[in-house]
């Protein structure tokens, strides 16, 4: 399975707890034959939550040889680029082609775009954040993991 871990899981592997174990058991998404992705966005959130708490020299030398092991996915893709507006448009209720079947809501520019990257890239989103709820089974394949 293809996996696109969302930033909060990618933390929960990086502070080594409990609920990387928990992942692993139950989705296994690093090992094979399971492809872990990254979006670049979870990369610029990443470097900013270590800017903002002053990771150290350490720290920031893990962050970086962990994310090596994840497929990137960058966001300068025109598909991309469609999804997100698609998306954004359906989370608000005002795409003419999908009826959001429950209140409009404001996603998050960054998760817009981690979601319309799982979306084209037909990957799974392994998130713990409930705001995609909305996005399954129209968009994405999603599995929250519950903090």
């Amino acid at each position: 399975m293809t996996y696109l871990l969302d930033t909060n899981i990618l933390l929960a592997y990086l502070r080594d707890s409990g609920l990387a174990s928990e992942i692993d058991k139950q989705f296994q998404p690093l090992s094979y034959p399971n492809t872990p992705i990254v979006s670049v966005v979870s990369l610029g959130e990443l470097k900013s939550i270590a800017l903002r708490n002053n990771w150290g020299q350490k720290r920031l030398e893990l962050l970086d040889k962990f994310v090596k092991q994840f497929l990137i996915a960058d966001i300068n893709i025109t598909t991309i680029i469609d999804k997100y507006a698609e998306i954004d448009a359906f989370s608000q209720g005002k795409l003419a082609s999908k009826l959001l079947k429950e209140s409009a809501r404001n996603m998050g520019k960054n998760d817009l775009w981690i979601a319309a990257s799982a979306s084209v890239l037909n990957a799974t989103l392994l998130t713990s954040d409930h705001d995609f709820s909305h996005l399954k089974n129209e968009f994405i394949s999603l599995e929250i993991v519950d903090l």
